[in-house]
């Protein structure tokens, strides 16, 4: 091939052999004879037009192109693919088409001022809003949106009232300081926006719900999942996620970025980004870890994540979080609870700062999982 070519590009030779590496044989020499292809269809040959070009339609795009990032942002060759922003972009916009006609053009102009926000926030260094959050804003207006016209029969935003808004939270009296906050949001921008003159949100009083009002595991289902997930017939990823929400309090995104490099085999501990100090593994959760390293290096990977799926095995990116979310299933049980049911644990018996100071998590939150009720089943029943 480079003979071939009139002007061969110098990273031709370094790029069969990455891919050679990451890859089986078949695949590799398709992907060389795909950027054959692009090097003489007569477009543009550099790094970044061909990654472009080489981008597939849809939610993936593609091998090849994942591939050729990797090579050339790894080289200095191109700045990588925008393809997560893009779908997020689609994600907003379906929540947008989802919304009511009347509503909809409000909505679009919403989602456009989030994304203008985040912008001016990444510039000025200070904290951006992730996607899904900006998703889920975009969804709550929707939704609100929707019950006003299936309701309450209205079909514009300035007739909306302080009693509107009042039976749209109470359709979900669990969601009301989340549904309340992004409606207040919205309407403030409206205001400034004169597409109301009167913010409806302002009359309605946001109840608040002191304490931890989740759902908790029971002792008796505590140890059904710790049996299962240390009795070696379940999937890796299964035990590792359990256990590590299960004893320490372990969240989907830590799980999601976890790294080989942050296991001391030697200490037994493990590095977990946003705590300030190592998590000290038991023996049961290291022997999780274990487990996870075995089956990692069973994949031959050079992933540099603790927990390599099928699809990240070509790849430096971590397990997808849906991978994380239902990787319980079998247990039927959520990281949430089992978290939930750790700092329930914890801040009882123990001191909330010091159970704050070893989670890296704020003081303020952890005294939201202080309980006022005792479970009888813990209790040591006195022979008196």
């Amino acid at each position: 091939m480079a003979t071939a070519l009139e002007d061969p590009p110098w990273w031709l030779g370094d790029f069969a052999e990455f891919a050679a590496d990451r890859h089986c044989m078949g695949r590799a020499c398709v992907m060389i004879t795909a950027v054959g292809a692009l090097l003489t269809d007569g477009e543009a040959a550099h790094p970044q037009a061909l990654l472009e070009r080489a981008r597939q339609p849809g939610r993936s795009a593609g091998a090849l192109a994942r591939t050729l990032e990797d090579f050339f942002v790894g080289h200095d060759l191109a700045f990588g693919l925008d393809q997560d922003a893009r779908l997020a972009a689609g994600r907003r916009q379906r929540r947008v088409d989802g919304t009511p006609e009347p509503f909809r053009p409000a909505v679009r102009l919403f989602g456009d001022h989030l994304v203008r926000c985040r912008e001016r926030a990444r510039r000025a260094g200070t904290h951006p809003r992730s996607d899904s959050t900006l998703e889920g804003h975009i969804a709550l207006v929707r939704d609100l949106a929707r019950f006003l016209v299936a309701e309450r029969a209205k079909a514009d935003w300035a007739t909306v009232q302080a009693d509107d808004i009042e039976s749209f939270l109470n359709a979900q009296p669990s969601n009301r300081r989340r549904r309340l906050g992004t409606a207040r949001q919205f309407f403030a921008w409206a205001r400034r926006q004169r597409i109301v003159l009167v913010d409806p949100t302002q009359a309605v009083a946001l109840t608040p719900h002191r304490g931890f009002t989740g759902r908790t595991l029971t002792i008796a289902e505590q140890r059904r999942l710790f049996r299962r997930w240390t009795g070696g017939s379940v999937h890796p990823h299964e035990a590792l996620a359990g256990l590590l929400a299960l004893l320490h309090a372990l969240t989907n995104a830590e799980l999601r970025g976890l790294h080989v490099a942050d296991v001391d085999v030697a200490r037994r501990t493990l590095r977990v980004e946003g705590r300030p100090h190592p998590v000290p593994l038991d023996p049961v959760s290291f022997a999780a870890v274990e487990a996870c390293l075995i089956h990692r290096a069973a994949l031959g990977t050079r992933n540099p994540h603790l927990i390599v799926t099928k699809i990240t095995k070509p790849r430096a990116t971590p397990a997808s979080p849906a991978y994380l979310t239902h990787v319980l299933d079998g247990a039927d049980v959520r990281t949430k609870t089992l978290r939930s049911t750790r700092l329930v644990d914890l801040v009882v018996s123990l001191d909330p700062k010091l159970v704050a100071e070893a989670l890296g998590m704020n003081a303020g939150g952890v005294l939201d999982y202080l309980a006022d009720h005792v479970d009888s089943g813990r209790l040591v029943e006195a022979n008196l």
